[in-house]
């Protein structure tokens, strides 16, 4: 039987792989590239996966959201420029856009009036910084509508070809 690890101590990645049922030998061969020695050790903190050993771990357990979960997390870039994204149900997140949008349409008028000499002054700075927090906010509801789609890809609760076909035609 496989050794399990109190909750708060386990890493997203364990956690996920518990969920599954798998051993980290079972993971291994799921995975076909990482070995259950280093599965053990990016699980325990003692080595940072790498990005590609986290999208095979993201395909192979059907959880996009480990991608995510690394990049702002784990990656030195992505810790300062990607917001982390939590997984919610999909009317959950349409209410929050709406509401996101609603917001910045209210202070449309205030950002043309800040960006339209092409300078921000002193005292426009905290309407500006408001607004982009706003638009920041959109830009994360955006984020958690496609990691929802892309999880619904991975369980197969939407046709992945038919999803890729309809964006490519929208492009």
């Amino acid at each position: 039987m496989p050794r399990t690890t109190s909750k708060s101590q386990k890493s997203v990645y364990q956690a996920r792989r518990e969920e599954l049922g798998l051993s980290r030998e079972k993971a291994s061969e799921l995975l076909e590239t990482i070995q259950p020695e280093r599965i053990e050790r990016i699980e325990s903190g003692k080595y940072t996966a790498y990005p590609g050993e986290v999208l095979t771990m993201a395909e192979k357990y059907h959880d996009p959201q480990l991608c995510n979960y690394y990049c702002a997390h784990e990656c030195e870039i992505g810790k300062r420029y990607v917001p982390e994204v939590r997984e919610k149900e999909l009317p959950q997140i349409v209410l929050e856009m709406l509401a996101s949008l609603n917001s910045v349409k209210g202070r449309q008028e205030r950002l043309i009036e800040i960006t339209a000499d092409g300078r921000i002054e002193a005292d426009e700075i905290k309407d500006f910084i408001s607004i982009q927090n706003e638009l920041e906010q959109i830009s994360v509801t955006v984020e958690t509508l496609q990691l929802w789609a892309e999880k619904k890809i991975a369980n197969g609760e939407i046709d992945q070809e038919a999803y890729r076909a309809a964006i490519q035609r929208n492009s």
